[in-house]
This record gives structure tokens, sequence and C-alpha cells, in this order.
């Protein structure tokens, strides 16, 4: 029988969470382009 992919939720966050999008210049303008959308910015909650 074949699972779905698991990614730990540590993994998770470590590459795609709040700090990890701040720690790159990208990943800032990115939260910005959302903020100014209007969006809330909970980037990885699970």
């Amino acid at each position: 029988m074949h699972y779905p992919h698991r990614t730990s939720r540590i993994k998770r966050k470590r590459a795609i969470g709040f700090r990890a999008r701040m720690k790159s210049a990208h990943g800032r303008k990115m939260m910005n382009r959302k903020r100014r959308v209007g969006r809330s910015l909970n980037v990885a909650d699970k």
C-alpha cells in the first residue's frame, strides 16, 4: 500500500516558515507582496 508523502513539521517550518522567509531578500519581498494584497501571513501553520 502506498502512503502519502509526509514531511516532518520541523523540516516544513525550517524550509517555509516565517523565519525562513525573513532570512532571504526574496522571502521578505514575497511577504510584503502578500501583505499588500491583504493576505494574513501564517506561512506554515501545519
